[in-house]
């Protein structure tokens, strides 16, 4: 049986990523995703990302607060045992495939580091 599980968002980076290096040696890095709705009345809708591999370092490398991006991924969740009561808990989570750089951070929160302003940049197919 075939199935489809592709997520498609743009929007701005709601912190520095979180990096992460295992003994295996493989690298993942983790951020959130602001998407605002055309209407700007209504909220921002918040995303949870994991992205692995050298999608994980060029989001290290050149993703920052505020950062305008485009993704591809997979849904899923995180699941672990809470600590305190050994209760199995879970959030949703997307994982990036493909990463699209659209600009740099937000003048006021952009760094004197030079990054790439403009488009395209990591997929996971390399």
């Amino acid at each position: 049986m075939n199935y489809i599980n592709k997520v498609m968002l743009v929007g701005r980076c709601g912190q520095d990523p979180e990096l992460k290096y295992f003994e295996s040696g493989a690298v993942k890095a983790s951020i959130s995703l602001a998407v605002r709705p055309p209407y700007r009345s209504e909220q921002a809708l918040w995303f949870d990302l994991v992205a692995w591999g050298h999608i994980a370092e060029v989001i290290n490398n050149y993703v920052r607060k505020g950062t305008q991006i485009a993704i591809t991924g997979e849904f899923g969740f995180d699941r672990w045992a809470d600590k305190n009561s050994g209760t199995m808990r879970q959030k949703p989570v997307i994982t990036i495939n493909a990463l699209e750089l659209l600009g740099s951070p937000r003048k006021e929160e952009s760094t004197s580091t030079s990054a790439p302003n403009e488009q395209a940049f990591a997929n996971a197919n390399f």
